[in-house]
């Protein structure tokens, strides 16, 4: 028996390592050439410290208190070097994954598909060459054919599995833009480097409230397909909001997925006065069906800053502290940091 550990540094990198029935987090790191922070590995310095946001595992009783807190034990914290655990775990390890002697891992695929789903959308379809790990609502940078430069992009698709797609903003004139619509082909060969990213669907625990602006709607289908995989038995909704009617993309996929989890709802907004949509305006016009409960809610956002902020904005103003807060914000370039506020 072996479980997959993703080790998420403070960079944004994830790398993900195979723990052994009864191998500890840091020696399954170590065997991957991963030199996570260690000076005693007995459980008495406390230097491996970093915190488990899911996954069960043991920590034994061989540390001392000056290591780790009862306290700390409560609030997710570990000792890699006495941590072994018992299923898949996700550790977040508090240091650049460069004073680690890693980084990201890269590998390369083959383009499957490239689709104009929207006048502002593309949809990129690649089969990976090799598995890539990663969470689902994280990144992965893609270099543009015939540069040296590179693009960030949600995962739209389910981990697990080398089918991967990107739901991608089709910018005038920007860089990966212009080939996927001019020169892409299927056939045609990429590079992935990550997966990057503390933007990911933690364990749900409690209701879930997703809100997507834009292309930032690719990495909830991500976490979507991860739900319908494992199950999803808390109220989890959706709220989509685009700024015409054309943009509004993948509808048929977020249908289904209401259609068959059964705790799922999704809601479509359109901001775009011209419009005729049932439900006009901005997301944060749209709450009233959002499963907030006083703040014993988990909240993701995923949009262009503005609507980040005016989400930020609409709860400060309501006086709800939700339990966990996750956001990223992006730009047609690159992406924006990732921020969480427990």
């Amino acid at each position: 028996m072996s479980y997959s550990i993703a080790l998420n540094f403070e960079d944004g990198v994830t790398r993900f390592v195979t723990c052994n029935e009864g191998e500890t987090v840091l020696d399954a790191a170590y065997r991957a050439k991963i030199n996570l922070p260690m000076d005693c590995s007995d459980g008495v310095c406390g230097t491996c410290k970093g915190t488990c946001h899911q996954g069960a595992f043991d920590l034994g009783d061989e540390y001392i208190d000056d290591a780790l807190t009862d306290d700390e034990v409560a609030q997710g914290r570990v000792l890699t070097c006495q941590m072994v655990p018992s299923s898949d775990c996700v550790v977040e390890v508090p240091v650049a994954s460069t004073l680690c002697k890693t980084g990201t891992s890269e590998v390369t695929g083959t383009v499957a598909e490239v689709n104009l789903v929207s006048a502002t959308a593309i949809e990129l379809k690649v089969t990976a060459d090799a598995d890539i790990a990663f969470l689902a609502g994280q990144y992965v940078n893609i270099q543009v054919p015939g540069s040296s430069q590179s693009r960030a992009y949600s995962f739209s698709s389910r981990p697990g599995s080398r089918e991967l797609s990107f739901l991608i903003r089709n910018v005038p004139g920007g860089l990966m833009s212009s080939w996927l619509v001019d020169k892409a082909k299927p056939g045609d060969k990429l590079s992935l480097t990550g997966p990057m990213g503390s933007f990911y669907l933690r364990p749900v625990a409690r209701p879930v409230l997703m809100l997507a602006g834009g292309t930032g709607l690719a990495p909830f289908l991500a976490m979507l397909e991860y739900l319908q995989q494992h199950g999803c038995d808390q109220p989890t909704h959706l709220i989509y909001g685009v700024t015409n009617d054309d943009d509004l993309v993948c509808v048929q996929a977020l249908e289904q997925f209401a259609g068959t989890l059964e705790n799922v709802s999704v809601k479509t907004v359109v901001a775009s006065e011209a419009s005729d949509h049932p439900y006009k305006g901005y997301v944060t016009n749209h709450m009233d069906n959002a499963p907030i409960n006083d703040g014993d809610v988990d909240v993701y956002l995923c949009g262009p800053p503005p609507m980040v902020d005016a989400v930020l904005g609409y709860f400060r103003a309501q006086g709800i502290n939700p339990n966990s807060f996750h956001y990223e914000k992006f730009t047609p370039s690159t992406p924006g940091a990732s921020e969480a506020v427990a």
